[in-house]
Parts: C-alpha cells; sequence; structure tokens
C-alpha cells in the first residue's frame, strides 16, 4: 500500500474540513478516482478499470472526500475490502489525499469515518502493506492506532526480491487491532 500525503507539495485551494463531504463510491466516480491515484504519487497507479471496480463492488468498505464545490472535486480516496479468509479485518488498499488537502488530517478523518460505518461493526482488526521509507502512511496507520488504543504489528509480507523481482520495495503487513469502537 502507498500513501500520498506529502506535505510539502502546493496546494491548489485551501481544505476546507467543514464542507468536505465523506461518502460512497459507486462507478461514476471511477475516472476522477483515477485522477486522484495518479496526481499522487508515490501511489501505485491502478487501470481506469480496477478504480472502477473498486468503487462499485468495493463501496462499503471505500470511502470518497469530495470538496462541496459544484463538482465535487474529489480530495481523497481510500479503497479497502474485507478478505474472504478474514471476515472480520478491512484490509486497505490505497489511500490518497489531493495535494489541495495534504498535512491536515483528511486521512485521519477518512480512515475513522470508514471503520465507523454500521455496515463495518463486527471488525476486529485493520490490516495494510506499508513500505519501510512511507513516512506518511506509518504517521497516518500509527496515530489511527493510537487513538483507538489498539496494537500496531509489522512483519515482512511481500519481499522486494522475491515477491517483486527487484522492482519494488518490500511491503510490511501492518496489523492494527483489536478495533473496538471509534477513537477515543
Amino acid at each position: 500500500m502507498a500513501l500520498s500525503l506529502a506535505t510539502g507539495a502546493a496546494r491548489a485551494r485551501p481544505y476546507d474540513h467543514d464542507s468536505t463531504t465523506l461518502r460512497e463510491p459507486c462507478a461514476g466516480d471511477g475516472p476522477a478516482i483515477h485522477e486522484l491515484i495518479a496526481a499522487s504519487p508515490p501511489l501505485d497507479r491502478n487501470s481506469l478499470y480496477c478504480n472502477l471496480l473498486q468503487a462499485r463492488d468495493f463501496a462499503a468498505t471505500s470511502i470518497l472526500a469530495e470538496a462541496a464545490d459544484k463538482a465535487g472535486t474529489p480530495l481523497g480516496w481510500i479503497s479497502g475490502y474485507v478478505p474472504p479468509t478474514e471476515p472480520q479485518t478491512l484490509f486497505v488498499w490505497q489511500v490518497a489525499v489531493a495535494a489541495a488537502a495534504r498535512g491536515q488530517g483528511l486521512g485521519l478523518r477518512m480512515l475513522n469515518a470508514l471503520v465507523a460505518r454500521p455496515a463495518l461493526a463486527s471488525l476486529r482488526r485493520l490490516r495494510t502493506t506499508i513500505t519501510a521509507d512511507n513516512a506518511a502512511s506509518w504517521a497516518l496507520f500509527e496515530h489511527f492506532a493510537r487513538d483507538r488504543g489498539a496494537h500496531l504489528t509489522r512483519e515482512p509480507l511481500f519481499l522486494k526480491d522475491r515477491h517483486f523481482a527487484g522492482r519494488h520495495e518490500t511491503e510490511h503487513l501492518v496489523t492494527i487491532g483489536p478495533l473496538h469502537g471509534g477513537a477515543r
């Protein structure tokens, strides 16, 4: 999992916490999600088709943050799913925050809103993968775990040479749990 939350990017327009809508995505959001991810390095760019499927098939476990402007400009995105073999786990695949909203807590706000959904009330843990050098991702998930009084563990999952043929850094499996209720 890669996360783009770097704070050094120029802000196109200020992020307005109060006028941002957090909602389930739909297939029609696929192109906007795709553009947000493309503008958020170091995120892996999935195909537009993948983003359409995520927005349609994983809407209940994903979240889209939009500006309250007429265009509904996407400011953030989290894609996730419940693995079939782990029905009490939310696996977060990708987190993206637009340059205009970086460094202002939108990632954490989206993550908290996502796990607070009634449909995800049976969650006991959250999992994701993070490369060792992705400070923004570590900060987000450590903050999330700390706010919930949950343990965070990490272990190598997909290895650079064995799984990525040397073309991608090792992804560490991060597990946060037990999850009980909202942030403290």
